[in-house]
């Protein structure tokens, strides 16, 4: 389970990004996180890993304290945690291979990643999770040559080589048309489903938090604004819409 415990964040030029959110994930949930543009979602993903230092309240996973850990215990827990960006992350000069091999980075010998060697058995493992997405026949082919959907199934490959207990997906789909982002969408979900990894996942538009999502909260200004399930969300009503998108906000589609 992760607790997520008044959690604020304050940037050094003074924006508050997070304003005392509180909510709990159980194991095997797959949340989505919505709210407008600057609503805090990266923020808040970035901060249950520690990417951006939390500056007020607790973030317990699994009934570890994470905002207490020192630089070796995070490193133990960001083995369980998978981070997918919006913007891929990859290395683009580097093979698709190595990219995948980078997310096994946590538990290899440091002197061996400098120099991108891998033992056979996590060569043979990215292999695998590359066949996961349907790219194993692209795994030496340059990052640089791909389309963004095979990016993004990249990205994945590279954090299931964590072996994660948890995803954190930040905005995943926000560049791809629709039928790709149905397709990233869908191996997260087989993720969830087939393998019972919990998956946190900020999205943008409301017809794949109903068709994804087990359980949805939105932010706004950086305050948690609604907690709800998949049919709430299908039954959201005007002033809940408006709660989480501003009052000059309009509903397209009913």
């Amino acid at each position: 389970m992760l607790k997520v415990e008044h959690l604020t964040k304050v940037y050094d030029n003074g924006t508050v990004a997070l304003r005392d959110v509180s909510f709990t994930v159980e194991e095997g949930e797959f949340l989505v996180v919505i709210g407008l543009s600057g609503s805090g979602k990266s923020t808040l993903l970035r901060c249950i890993n520690r990417l951006v230092e939390p500056t007020e309240g607790r973030i317990v996973w699994n009934d570890v304290d994470i905002t207490a850990l020192d630089e070796a215990g995070l490193r133990r827990v960001r083995r369980e945690i998978g981070f997918i960006f919006q913007e891929f992350n990859l290395v683009e000069r580097i093979s698709v291979l190595q990219n995948v091999l980078s997310g096994r980075l946590g538990y290899v010998n440091p002197w061996w990643s400098l120099m991108y060697y891998f033992p056979p058995e996590e060569r043979q493992r990215a292999l695998e999770a590359l066949e996961t997405v349907g790219l194993r026949e692209k795994a030496h082919v340059r990052a640089s040559d791909l389309s963004g959907g095979q990016k993004q199934r990249v990205a994945i490959a590279r954090a299931l080589m964590q072996e994660p207990k948890l995803i954190l997906a930040d905005e995943p789909v926000a560049s791809l048309d629709p039928v790709l982002a149905h397709s990233i969408m869908g191996y997260l979900e087989r993720l969830n489903r087939e393998q019972g990894v919990t998956v946190i996942c900020s999205l943008h538009y409301l017809d794949l938090v109903q068709r994804y999502a087990t359980r949805v909260i939105g932010l706004r200004e950086g305050r948690l604004v609604y907690e709800g399930t998949r049919e709430d969300i299908r039954r959201l009503s005007d002033e809940e819409f408006k709660r989480i998108y501003g009052e000059e906000a309009q509903r397209l589609g009913g």
